[in-house]
């Protein structure tokens, strides 16, 4: 039977508005007539929210089985509603994972192929969207379509990366990355200024497939260490030996048991983050790899969780940012930007640090070549990633950021926003974003898909949205 989940609809920054999402195991009814398909809800921002009117999304959580795999191949086919997290459990240590993996594993492969997910490895292995070899997509008028490279391909790169917005997402193939073992040869060190990792991050890509560094956004410049000083983390797969070498189990069986982790059990007060709290953390983190170097690391064989999904540890952590919720403001900045991706990195951390923005994460990753989806985020370039406690100043604060971004030529991340406004993220997006307004246009001609993002992005109208047949009307899953 179908189970509704009354009151509110949020993002994982506590946006919310009112509504409820209608669940099935039997995705392709309970899309029928819906204007939006949610997962899990870790977008940040309000793309997975209904539109202004709208108060019924699709939940794609029950439709969670895996159809069909090939272990010679490792290609998989599985509904839109498997998470990562239990993909993993089944698959991790029988030799498989994802190929591309986001930071949290609280995600649904539909969500991963809206938002066409990157990762650590975005520098050798590109978007998740790389890897999909097939859809199964129910377009607004109701028809299930089939979509590949060769297949309605207009469709099939429309909807990678497509924030829901050119159909429902019911099933998704994908081929699937074999690994030696469950576990992951990690190595950390600190690096003084945002130029030297850029430089660290460049030379490190070669031989280590995950690289990513956090940044201490509140920290100025001192004696030892300037502006964007962070650690950078480096990773790749343990070959077997390696991990029995740590003590690791490195056959079947040896996978890591997912942490239990901590929890915050309320909403904490809004003062809590400040920036004398969050820069007594930051420098405390820093200090942790002390000694270390590029030359001599520190090294350790870890779990695959720990590694990809840190805050995956500590449940409810968005809590932390108080009753308002936060925000995460995530760009690209090109290669092609004035002075390099080095330059541009460091006016962007410069009008951060002057905003005295509160954050205790700031990211910066390596992104390789773009990806084929139509509005698919990264570029060749540099990709920063901050959190952002919301505050009376937020808007003004991402103005700013957007405007900085659009002078260097780069764009921001759908997945994690829920503040740029429309006339900027045009600027952002050009001619790309004529070309997904042709291809919304052809698939979803009366312009029936909508989310609370595309109205406020896109200039969606506001109470066009009635869905043709309500699911309280549709039959019981079987």
């Amino acid at each position: 039977m179908f189970r509704r989940k009354e009151a509110r609809l949020s993002g994982w920054g506590r946006l919310s508005v009112p509504g409820r999402e209608v669940r099935s195991e039997d995705l392709a009814s309970v899309t029928e007539g819906a204007v939006l398909t949610r997962g899990l809800g870790r977008s940040y921002g309000d793309s997975a929210l209904p539109p202004p009117g709208v108060r019924e999304v699709a939940g794609s959580a029950l439709a969670d089985r895996i159809l069909a795999f090939d272990p010679a191949t490792g290609l998989l086919l599985a509904e839109a509603g498997l998470s990562l997290a239990e993909l993993h459990r089944l698959l991790l240590s029988r030799g498989w994972s994802v190929p591309v993996s986001p930071g949290t594993r609280f995600v649904t492969l539909g969500g991963m192929v809206a938002a066409d997910v990157h990762g650590k490895n975005h520098h050798r292995d590109g978007t998740i969207g790389r890897h999909v070899t097939r859809l199964l997509v129910r377009l607004a008028s109701g028809e299930l379509v089939e979509c590949s490279r060769d297949e309605e391909p207009e469709l099939f790169r429309a909807t990678i990366g497509g924030m829901g917005l050119t159909g429902h997402v019911l099933e998704v193939e994908l081929r699937m990355a074999r690994i030696p073992s469950p576990w992951i040869l990690a190595e950390s060190f600190p690096v003084p200024d945002v130029a030297a990792f850029v430089e660290a991050l460049k030379a490190s890509g070669p031989d280590w497939p995950f690289t990513v560094g956090w940044i201490d956004c509140l920290h100025r410049g001192g004696r030892r260490s300037g502006l964007g000083r962070g650690v950078l983390h480096r990773g790749r797969w343990a070959r077997s030996e390696e991990a029995a070498a740590a003590g690791r189990r490195p056959g079947g069986g040896g996978a890591p048991a997912p942490g239990r982790g901590l929890s915050v059990p309320f909403v904490l007060p809004g003062w809590v983050l400040n920036p004398w709290s969050v820069r007594a953390f930051n420098a405390l983190y820093y200090r942790r790899f002390a000694g270390a170097t590029a030359e001599r690391p520190r090294r350790a064989v870890v779990g695959a969780e720990p590694f990809f999904y840190p805050l995956d540890a500590i449940r409810h952590w968005n809590r932390l940012y108080g009753p308002r919720g936060f925000t995460q403001y995530q760009c690209v900045l090109p290669a092609a930007a004035e002075g390099g991706p080095a330059a541009a990195a460091g006016r962007f951390l410069e009008l951060l640090s002057r905003s005295r923005a509160a954050s205790f994460l700031c990211v910066i990753k390596d992104c390789g070549p773009e990806g084929e989806g139509v509005l698919s985020f990264p570029r060749p370039g540099i990709s920063i990633a901050v959190d952002l406690p919301v505050r009376d100043g937020t808007q003004e604060l991402v103005d700013a950021l957007d405007r900085q971004v659009i002078a260097e030529g780069g764009r921001i991340y759908l997945a994690k926003d829920a503040f740029t406004r429309r006339e900027h993220f045009q600027a952002m997006e050009g001619d790309r974003l004529a070309d997904f307004a042709r291809l919304r246009a052809k698939y979803d001609p009366e312009g029936r898909l909508a989310s609370a993002q595309s109205v406020r992005l896109l200039g969606d109208p506001r109470t066009r949205w009635e869905p043709r047949r309500s699911a309280r009307d549709l039959p019981a899953a079987s």
